[in-house]
């Protein structure tokens, strides 16, 4: 059991039949009356977010969030598998890997998180580096200042980069903004 007083953001905890992580928190000790516990918290499995005010006393359950490196393998249309080091294939629909597929390509290292052996989310390194497949080309003169463009990368996504990334360029992301960080020589 963990007590409200106690909550911090990371803490995953089963309540009202769901299991929820705190997303945000804040302790408030008003002038008047008794302290409380303002937090923000996701649902896990369903993303749901919800807010709620605690009494430092109230206790949860705490959940048990299982984290396992994996590769990702394939899309068969339906589904993304993700591999394990047994060679054991996890099957996820696209709302469970949604965020992640942004940022990951085939034989890409990720974890997926779970809770009790079922799998509900995947998560992609905070930096990842790919290749920009799709960018309007740099013209002389444009490229000293901190004006940006649209590029596509090989995942499809697409991200504001600066004036002198060329197509077919390597380049750093930060998958936690969705932020051009650096080229990368390739």
């Amino acid at each position: 059991m963990i007590s409200a007083g106690d909550f911090r953001k990371g803490v995953t905890f089963e309540y009202e039949s769901g299991i929820f992580t705190i997303v945000d928190f804040q302790h408030v000790k008003p002038g008047k009356g008794a302290a409380f516990v303002r937090t923000k918290m996701k649902n896990v499995v369903t993303g749901a977010v919800l807010e709620k005010t605690w009494n430092p006393t109230e206790k949860v359950q705490e959940a048990t969030i299982e984290n396992k490196n994996m590769t990702y393998s394939y899309n068969d249309g339906e589904l993304y598998y993700f591999m394990d080091q047994e060679y054991n294939l996890v099957p996820l629909n696209y709302d469970q890997v949604e965020d992640a597929l942004k940022w990951i390509k085939e034989n890409d290292p990720v974890i997926v998180r779970s809770y009790k052996g079922v799998a509900f989310s995947v998560e992609c390194e905070n930096f990842v580096v790919l290749r920009v497949t799709q960018a309007d080309p740099s013209v002389k003169g444009n490229t000293a200042t901190n004006a940006t463009k649209e590029a596509v990368l090989e995942t499809g996504t697409r991200l504001q980069v600066p004036m002198f990334v060329e197509e077919g360029e390597l380049i750093r992301v930060d998958t936690r903004t969705g932020e051009y960080m650096e080229r990368v020589k390739g």
